[in-house]
């Protein structure tokens, strides 16, 4: 017995809900009782970004069939950003979160919302199959054009960190 596909929307929203919602309350305690750690400001943000490249990657799949390439874009960006982040690390200097990160972060949930909530009014018959594509193409396509922007922006910031570090 599985679940049915009219179901399938409110079941994933749950799910993405329960997940985005922890991840706040964590973030929210770990300041509030003082227990951030630098391990922590690693970890946390890598687990996030898993969580919801899972999502998309998913969304490769099935009803949606997202372009596995636009995806790819979200994977990079973070991948870079991260590697970069430890170098400078490892060379004893740690670049700093940007407001555009978090802004990143927050549109990602959003656009996986988005995604969610365009499949029930799908699940029902009252959208397309091309229209529900074309409007998750649009929104994804739309989002990783800001994820480039804040993985050259944050490059950007950062170069005098980032060509120190990358000096032997």
């Amino acid at each position: 017995m599985g679940i049915s596909f009219p179901s399938l929307p409110y079941v994933l929203l749950a799910l993405v809900s329960i997940s985005e919602l922890s991840d706040i309350l964590d973030g929210f305690l770990a300041r509030k009782y003082g227990k951030v750690t630098d391990l922590g400001k690693i970890l946390d943000p890598m687990a996030d970004s898993i969580f919801r490249f899972s999502i998309l990657f998913a969304f490769t799949k099935g009803v949606l069939q997202l372009p596995i390439l636009l995806v790819i874009v979200f994977f990079y960006r973070d991948a870079i950003i991260s590697a970069l982040r430890t170098l400078c690390a490892l060379r004893g200097f740690a670049l700093a979160a940007r407001t555009s990160g978090k802004v990143k972060a927050i549109l990602l949930a959003a656009v996986a919302f988005f995604l969610l909530i365009l499949m029930i009014p799908y699940s029902v018959g009252a959208i397309s199959l091309a229209t529900l594509r074309s409007l998750s193409l649009w929104a994804v396509s739309l989002t990783a054009l800001y994820v480039v922007y804040t993985g050259i922006e944050y490059v950007y910031v950062n170069r005098h960190y980032i060509r120190k570090a990358l000096q032997l």
